[in-house]
């Protein structure tokens, strides 16, 4: 092993992969360390990868990637205890090339990302973990692991070790998360044959299709849950903040049993083999607890950099775009000899000029406001299941009469001016 790299990448995720498969692929000497068995067998995402930021790094990458299905439709169920209300789009042009986006399965996709920096010159070390950063003069000079003789030493560090950070947290970049600062997600991989994934959710072999559902599936607390279709397996998944955890005393995977056994989604699995387990933190304090990322010699990328765009589901794409920039920012101080925090910053700069911190800035009080009122997902969700069934059960009561009765139902408790500033302040969280 060389006594000094140009760039060490901590972590073998979407993240750390793009960076480290970026800077190898433009010449420079790249140590990747992994603390799992293998790239994929500790990261875990609900299952949706977006097309547009990975091309960004390996043009035309679904030809070869073990991907299981581009999704042609997106559902939205806001659920109560029977009953669902469901909007979404089906669009067949998302089924053919180039695509939108697909469904993968981590432990694959990652290896295989993982192989193709390889391919490039990456050196990946994997069941090694990295317990400090090693820092001389103010400077981040390399890293310190478990192994016999473990110090490495590199001009730039970047730090993709997830979402509780600990190297980040050791450098001061950021304090210890709050429980309203992060999710905690449990999910289930259940084999199903191809035939009867088809079937159910009206779908071709080469179709898939996502369904993210609200209320119920939370039992009112803050968070979503999802079912995501595979080639012959579905995805399912449920999470909340640690924070509405705690209040409500859920056990997680109780949540996901009664996800599971809810007379809307049951049918969808009925049948269906477990075939694994995951739980994983989610970072969603969004742009308010956006780290410090960039310093002396060293980057913060992907979930530790808290880039999670929640309310629209997007990780990944964020992860990859903010690993490909930060190699971006580590070759231009090669080319310039030139590792300090001002040469570095180029890649926060880059990061604030693109739809990753746009983004984040345009839903940043959105979690903490649907969590300090519970009424969205406690009651509103539920009252518009009840309204669409009031509404569309045929009784031989006038139209106008129902939707007088509707309204009514709405504004009964907070009155009319209460439900009114309940709307404003959601479409302020979200505008």
């Amino acid at each position: 092993m060389p006594e000094k790299f140009d760039v060490i990448v901590v972590g073998a995720g979407p993240a750390g992969t793009a960076c480290a498969y970026t800077c190898a692929k433009n010449g420079l000497k790249v140590l990747q360390i992994e603390r799992g068995e293998y790239p994929g067998s500790k990261n875990v995402m609900g299952g949706v990868l977006y097309r547009k930021q990975m091309e960004d790094i390996i043009p035309e990458f679904w030809k070869e990637a073990p991907l299981e299905r581009p999704i042609i439709e997106q559902r939205f169920w806001m659920m109560d205890q029977e009953s669902t209300v469901t909007f979404g789009y089906k669009g067949l042009e998302w089924g053919v090339e180039p695509y939108n986006n697909f469904t993968v399965l981590r432990a694959p996709f990652d290896q295989w990302f993982a192989k193709k920096g390889v391919e490039e010159g990456v050196l990946l070390i994997n069941e090694t973990v990295v317990t400090e950063c090693i820092v001389e003069n103010g400077k981040v000079i390399g890293v310190r692991t478990d192994r016999p003789d473990g110090d490495i030493h590199a001009d730039v560090v970047v730090l993709a070790d997830g979402v509780n950070s600990l190297l980040a947290k050791e450098l001061g970049f950021h304090k210890e998360l709050r429980p309203d600062e992060v999710a905690l997600t449990v999910m289930e991989v259940i084999n199903l044959p191809k035939d009867k994934i088809n079937d159910r959710f009206n779908l071709e072999d080469n179709q898939g299709c996502t369904i993210e559902i609200f209320g119920d599936s939370t039992k009112g607390n803050l968070g979503t849950a999802f079912l995501y279709t595979n080639k012959d397996s579905l995805n399912i998944g449920v999470g909340t903040t640690l924070s509405s955890m705690m209040k409500a005393k859920l056990k997680p995977y109780d949540l996901l049993d009664y996800l599971k056994t809810h007379p809307m989604v049951a049918p969808l699995l009925a049948g269906g083999e477990s075939a694994e387990y995951l739980a994983h933190l989610i970072p969603e304090g969004g742009y308010n607890s956006v780290p410090k990322v960039a310093g002396n010699g060293v980057l913060v990328v992907g979930d530790a950099a808290q880039f999670v765009n929640a309310i629209h589901r997007e990780g990944s794409n964020m992860a990859m775009t903010s690993g490909k920039m930060a190699a971006e920012a580590v070759i231009k101080a090669k080319e310039r000899n030139d590792y300090s925090e001002a040469s570095l910053n180029s890649y926060r700069e880059a990061l604030n000029n693109s739809f990753i911190m746009k983004d984040l800035e345009k839903y940043k009080d959105a979690a903490h406001t649907f969590e300090n009122h519970p009424q969205y997902f406690k009651e509103y969700v539920p009252m518009m299941n009840q309204a669409m069934s009031k509404f569309f059960t045929v009784d031989g009561t006038p139209k106008k009469e129902k939707q007088k009765q509707i309204m009514k139902s709405f504004t009964s408790e907070k009155g009319t001016f209460g439900v009114i500033k309940d709307i404003y302040r959601a479409w302020k969280a979200v505008k």
